[in-house]
């Protein structure tokens, strides 16, 4: 690779990595780029959506059996087939960090999640956050509780921060579409958008989900719903009561951050969708039932996001918006992919391997 830029190796692990890295890739400037992609739920037709060329490495088990088997097999099939390259990049994923290691190639772990409390397979999960804080660099928000990767054996200096979110930096790619609109039941600004609480996540301890008082307040207050169930056998029958021009529950998937771009307000029983609302300026809420990230604190405590399991005290919020939303805007988002491209330009070595 004498005399050409070092090639940058791009790990996809989870659905919510294609448009982040996407991103990243984009904003590199000509290094080539390798992608190898975890076949789970989405991370393969979404990273087909944003157009990198990839090749599947690895999958995720459906049975609860074997899916602790899932990350130690890709692990031993990363190794076996880690492309030639100067750099990887990846997100909670220590997957790739063991790979890199064994090839020399150099490490950046990316993440934004502070808090491993709940977890589904506590010994496997265990041994990969050790692993993960043993990548060469980390890549956090400025909001990151740093103690989540030095207790684990990352050692300070290896710690980039900067001043935004990760959401930030994927929502700095969007452009807004004014014919979205058209294929729902409702017009610009006059829907919420609701998506409840993960309710069979290890990290989920409640009896009943916030959802169905929250669909009633809106019916109450009559405001249309595009409401987005995670599990169609369950949390779905929570539209049930309604028919669909007050609750909209989408046939086909549809475009997240189009929905909140156009929305009145999003609500969120998780934390992603209420970031993606927030780095694009938009109303956000959150009803999430436990101890939040260090990232969604920080943006509850900036007024950016608004935290509540009081269902009248969300609608107080909501009802209060009129005539004092913030104009939405994508140029702070810009700014932070700006300055994590910026992050991860310095740390790509000067020569290939």
């Amino acid at each position: 690779m004498t005399g050409a830029s070092p090639g940058v190796w791009v790990d996809l692990a989870s659905p919510s990595h294609p448009f982040f890295f996407a991103s990243i890739v984009d904003g590199l400037d000509g290094h080539p780029v390798t992608t190898t992609v975890r076949d789970k739920t989405e991370t393969v037709s979404l990273t087909e959506e944003v157009g990198l060329d990839y090749t599947v490495v690895g999958k995720d088990f459906d049975t609860a059996a074997l899916r602790p088997l899932g990350l130690p097999l890709r692990t031993v099939k990363l190794a076996t087939q880690a492309p030639d390259c100067a750099v990887s990049l990846s997100a909670r994923n220590g997957m790739c960090t063991v790979a890199s290691k064994l090839h020399g190639i150099r490490s950046i772990h990316f993440t934004d999640n502070d808090i491993t409390t709940h977890r589904d397979t506590p010994v496997t999960e265990d041994v990969f956050n050790w692993l993960r804080a043993r990548s060469d660099h980390h890549v956090v928000p400025a909001a990151f509780e740093t103690s989540e990767l030095t207790d684990w054996g990352a050692t300070p200096e290896t710690i980039h921060t900067y001043d935004g979110y990760m959401e930030d930096v994927y929502v700095a790619e969007f452009t807004p579409d004014p014919t979205f609109v058209d294929q729902l039941p409702f017009d610009a600004d006059e829907y919420l958008v609701v998506r409840p609480e993960a309710m069979t996540a290890a990290y989920v301890d409640i009896e009943q989900s916030l959802v169905p008082a929250l669909l009633e307040r809106a019916r109450k207050h009559d405001i249309g719903v595009v409401y987005l169930p995670r599990n169609r056998a369950n949390d779905a029958s929570f539209a049930n009561p309604y028919d669909s021009a007050e609750v909209y529950v989408p046939d086909e998937p549809l475009d997240g951050l189009q929905l909140a771009w156009h929305a009145r307000c999003v609500m969120t029983g998780s934390g992603t969708m209420a970031r993606e609302a927030a780095a694009m300026r938009k109303p956000a809420v959150s009803f999430f039932p436990h101890t939040m990230l260090s990232v969604d604190q920080e943006l509850v405590e900036a007024g950016r996001v608004f935290h509540s399991r009081d269902p009248d005290e969300i609608f107080d919020y909501v009802t209060g918006l009129d005539g004092d939303a913030v104009e939405p805007g994508l140029g702070s988002a810009m700014d932070v992919r700006d300055e994590v491209v910026g992050v991860v330009e310095g740390l790509i070595p000067d020569e290939g391997p």
